[in-house]
């Protein structure tokens, strides 16, 4: 049996009929994260994993796990924090660290009998949108390796779509699970800010960031999801009362349904073919019973300068503590405080946090901060509001994730506002905390992968879910793989 054709589903079903050991599950996921074919993979746990993988293979024979992913190797995001296991976050300044604790999410996953197998590239501190910013390498497309995989979850992407591994945990601030599911044609979820806990997570922008899950479709998505949500009393943001708990997903109608589709998301800018694969999911939506309506994004000039003067002034705070003095990348002879913190920070960081760090210092320094970040919360708050008069009208919001399909490496590396504006699309959900899901719709004339987001209110995860899974019961864009397997 060929564990990589199986869905994460489809493989626990088969460990927990005796058709596969867990044991032979694990091992086939670190074959291929061994060979590290797409440069996804930081590191492997290979000891670990196999021990766990008896372990868990004993619970499972003794009926003490009844999860839906018992026995279902994955792997993280390079800043998810696993005990005993380096976490780097892709960048020079955390090259030796090494947590003594595990995030919550990764005790909820061992609780449901999951194994975690290794660490995955990023863009450095979670900061770009192409996985090209990584202090160990630029993350390959899986559909095509001279294109980039997106970012900055860009190895959980690319991993979950060649295969390597049938499920990944990600972390969206921006749009970082969204965006390189769409260049590498998988499925992820954006859950609502506060549905699941942070706690272990290295913060990029504290009131941005949500770890969420990354497979090929959305049943194992979902599935992973209701794993890792539920409240956590170590994080004082994660707000949501219990776990979620999906439907199996069997429907083929959206009868009544209501979407609202942002005609200005449509104009210039957005690649014709994308445009086109986009339009025709709404399509689909409409042949399966929903009404889906135009209407005019409002505030779209002002979200990309309110993400980033927020984003970078929380980047600036949080990332303050590597001075070079308690922990991380210290330059050796440096005779002075002062060099320490220079040539420490200096030669840790990248280019692009180091431009995401003085931005942010610049927006909250005396004779600014008015100017730019007391501004920038109050279009916050009304990008927010929108958001909530725009419910009041759709039950979600269907748009493209990004203007493009995957681009060339090294194509716009050098023009940060051109890679910034790759954003526009994604970063609103974040200000505004709002869930939601990814999807492939389609493919570019070069064969790319396009993928299209659902929106919804405030702890909508069900009703979006319910959407995708009847969008992917009616098509088989997700059922398409690298290389031509299916």
């Amino acid at each position: 049996m060929m564990t990589h054709d199986l869905s994460a589903l489809e493989l626990s079903r088969a460990i927990c009929a005796g058709k596969l050991s867990v044991l032979e599950a694990v091992s086939a996921a670190i074959r291929l994260a061994r060979q590290n074919e797409h440069n996804a993979f930081l590191s492997v746990a290979e000891e670990s994993s196999v021990r766990r993988a008896k372990k868990v293979q004993e619970q499972i024979n003794a009926g003490e796990i009844h999860s839906p992913l018992a026995g279902v190797p994955i792997a993280l995001k390079d800043n998810i924090s696993a005990a005993g296991t380096k976490t780097t976050c892709a960048s020079k300044m955390l090259g030796g660290y090494t947590p003594v604790y595990n995030a919550t999410v990764v005790d909820k996953l061992e609780r449901a009998g999951m194994i975690v197998i290794g660490k995955l590239n990023m863009d450095e501190f979670a900061m770009g949108g192409s996985g090209e910013t990584s202090a160990f390498g630029t993350v390959l497309n899986p559909w095509d390796k001279s294109r980039v995989a997106g970012g900055s979850s860009a190895g959980s992407a690319a991993a979950a779509a060649s295969g390597e591994v049938p499920l990944a945990l990600g972390s969206d601030t921006g749009g970082s699970i969204r965006q390189p599911c769409s260049f590498c044609g998988a499925t992820g979820i954006k859950p609502t800010y506060g549905a699941v806990s942070r706690y272990g997570l290295i913060a990029y922008a504290s009131s941005l960031d949500q770890i969420g899950p990354i497979a090929m479709n959305i049943n194992d998505s979902a599935a992973l999801l209701s794993v890792i949500s539920g409240p956590d009393g170590k994080d004082s943001t994660c707000i949501i009362d219990k776990a979620f708990d999906f439907p199996g997903g069997e429907e083929n109608q959206s009868p009544g349904v209501k979407i609202g589709l942002p005609r200005n998301y449509f104009g210039d800018g957005i690649d014709e073919d994308v445009k086109i694969a986009v339009l025709a999911a709404a399509k689909e939506f409409e042949a399966a019973g929903a009404v889906v309506e135009e209407f005019d994004m409002p505030l779209t000039d002002y979200m990309i300068p309110a993400y980033y003067i927020i984003a970078c002034a929380e980047a600036s705070s949080n990332l303050s503590r590597y001075d070079g003095l308690k922990y991380g990348y210290r330059k050796d002879g440096a005779n002075t405080l002062v060099d320490v913190y220079r040539h420490s920070r200096s030669e840790g960081f990248g280019i692009e946090v180091k431009r995401r760090i003085m931005l942010g210092s610049f927006v909250l320094s005396s004779g600014y901060y008015d100017a730019y970040y007391k501004k920038a919360l109050q279009t916050r708050a009304l990008i927010k509001d929108a958001y909530s008069k725009l419910f009041e009208r759709f039950d979600m919001i269907l748009s493209p994730v990004a203007p493009t399909t995957a681009y060339k490496i090294g194509e716009n590396i050098d023009d940060p506002v051109k890679m910034y504006m790759g954003d526009i699309f994604t970063v609103s959900v974040n200000l505004a905390g709002l869930p939601a899901v990814s999807l492939p719709c389609g493919f570019d004339k070069e064969g790319l992968p396009v993928g299209f987001q659902l929106i919804g209110d405030f702890f909508a995860e069900e009703k979006l879910i319910r959407a995708a899974q009847v969008y992917q019961n009616l098509t088989d864009h997700h059922t398409k793989r690298p290389g031509g397997r299916c």
